[in-house]
């Protein structure tokens, strides 16, 4: 496993609202098959609960915003200390009231991380793994 030199974006917020929605598309399923309202009602309730965990996980630093990331924060078990301040362009961040200043994302970059140097013909993330 050591082989993989990327980041799958994988989060703890991610993966709790994954979780969440297939549970309840499970028991929407169950319930249309069953022929029960109340089941897929249930289960489309439980949908719309993975949203709320999954932002509610994002706003407390265990979701990571979107672009390339160093290194040192692919793991699952890292927080984004960043979160507070609001990822800049992020509907989730903006909806609960935080924004990022654009001072703020030129100083940290896009997604709080160094932004990547222009390459002219070669894959970006090639050059992100040779900086490491």
């Amino acid at each position: 496993m050591s082989g993989h030199q990327h980041d799958e974006g994988h989060t703890l917020a991610g993966w709790a609202g994954t979780a969440t929605a297939v549970v309840g598309a499970s028991v929407a399923g169950a319930g249309m098959c069953l022929g029960s309202v109340a089941g897929i009602g249930l289960g489309l309730g439980v949908v719309g609960l993975s949203v709320l965990v999954t932002w509610g996980l994002h706003l407390a630093g265990w979701g990571k915003p979107s672009g390339i990331r160093p290194v040192a924060e692919w793991g699952l078990r890292v927080r984004d200390r960043a979160a507070r301040a609001g990822h800049p362009g992020c509907v989730g961040c903006r909806l609960a009231g935080r924004r990022a200043s654009a001072a703020e994302a030129v100083k940290r970059g896009a997604n709080g991380a160094r932004p990547p140097e222009p390459s002219i013909g070669v894959d970006v993330s090639a050059s992100v793994y040779a900086r490491e």
